[in-house]
């Protein structure tokens, strides 16, 4: 296939992390409300996005050993919309059909619970496991409407080091032009170190991520690692979802890892040893199929590899924002950027 270009789908942007403290209740809504005003929510959608994330701030207090917040603007298609993760590590949830009911709440909360943060949010989602943690998702939207997803479903979630503001991973999803939703091209990227030098290699590589107007993840690859000369370099992975063929293509360099879960199993797809823009190797595509229900997950060597699909049932039917924070709350290495980045194929 020549060369061509496509629809940015979606991309890593700036993400506020709050720890739980006694200040967080505090700290989310004024950092939710001034993200929601920034992108042009009414004063009752802001109101609404406050009300959320004082009700996730208040379980996390109460309920979890150890938790944070994540807020952000998501972007995808040109749409945009505030997104309020709540990440914790346990006890869980032992009856989520219950605690999903509007009404139900932790003793001293607001009392709204979480079915009612679903029903106030735009998209929402919750994923539990008992005795390691719990993710809780909650999306406004702009207008009020999510952008039409396609078959496949589309996130990504980044963490910085300890310490650091900004964080050296970084992802972006693109459409491949002229096939509709039928072929995405992915990349997630480690720039090498962290803090703010290693955040300019991966806005670098973001951006000529975006530029290029080739198809084939080693051609691609290759754009990105001429992007990056002269910088420090990264560990990058670029994948062709198509799904006319029902496959996934890799080709990277460095110490990303990528697989597809499909149930129970999981498929490895290699990265070779390498810098991208210092020393880049040939290319080598590796591929495995991607039926509908099977999820594809590229990640930094800021998560371990040892986690299995197995170790989260119920998960990959969930929102691809739900799927990328309860990996990286299970997988993270506390001592170094995180970032991660998921497509899921939903059932037809």
């Amino acid at each position: 296939m020549g060369p061509v270009n496509g629809t940015l789908v979606a991309e890593a942007g700036d993400v506020c992390w709050l720890r739980a403290d006694v200040a967080l209740a505090a700290a989310a809504r004024r950092q939710a409300g001034q993200l929601a005003r920034g992108i042009c929510l009414s004063e009752e959608q802001v109101a609404r996005v406050e009300l959320c994330v004082t009700e996730m701030a208040t379980n996390l207090l109460k309920h979890a050993h150890d938790g944070s917040l994540a807020l952000r603007v998501a972007r995808a298609r040109g749409r945009a919309a505030v997104e309020c993760l709540s990440l914790d590590d346990g006890p869980g949830i032992d009856d989520l059909q219950r605690a999903l009911r509007d009404g139900t709440s932790a003793a001293g909360s607001l009392g709204i619970g979480m079915g009612a943060i679903g029903r106030l949010a735009d998209a929402s989602g919750v994923h539990s496991l008992r005795g390691r943690g719990t993710v809780v998702l909650a999306r406004f939207w702009a207008d009020g409407q999510a952008p039409s997803s396609g078959p496949v479903g589309t996130a990504g979630l980044t963490r910085p080091i300890s310490g650091e503001q900004v964080c050296g991973d970084t992802w972006a999803v693109r459409a491949v032009s002229g096939r509709g939703s039928d072929a995405l091209l992915l990349m997630m990227c480690d720039g090498l170190g962290h803090g703010p030098l290693a955040a300019r290699v991966a806005e670098r590589a973001r951006a000529a991520f975006r530029d290029s107007r080739h198809v084939s993840p080693a051609a691609v690859l290759q754009d990105v690692h001429e992007g990056l000369r002269g910088t420090r370099g990264a560990a990058v992975a670029i994948a062709l979802i198509d799904l006319v063929d029902q496959r996934v293509r890799l080709s990277g360099a460095g110490n990303i890892t990528a697989l597809v879960g499909n149930g129970d199993t999981r498929s490895g797809l290699l990265s070779m040893p390498g810098i991208v823009g210092l020393q880049l190797p040939r290319p080598r595509t590796f591929e495995a199929a991607f039926p509908p229900g099977a999820a594809l997950v590229m990640h930094s060597d800021g998560l371990s590899e040892r986690w299995r699909p197995a170790d989260f049932p119920g998960l990959f039917v969930q929102d691809p924002s739900l799927v990328a924070a309860q990996i990286l709350n299970q997988a993270a290495v506390r001592r170094d950027d995180a970032g991660v980045v998921v497509a899921v194929h939903g059932q037809r």
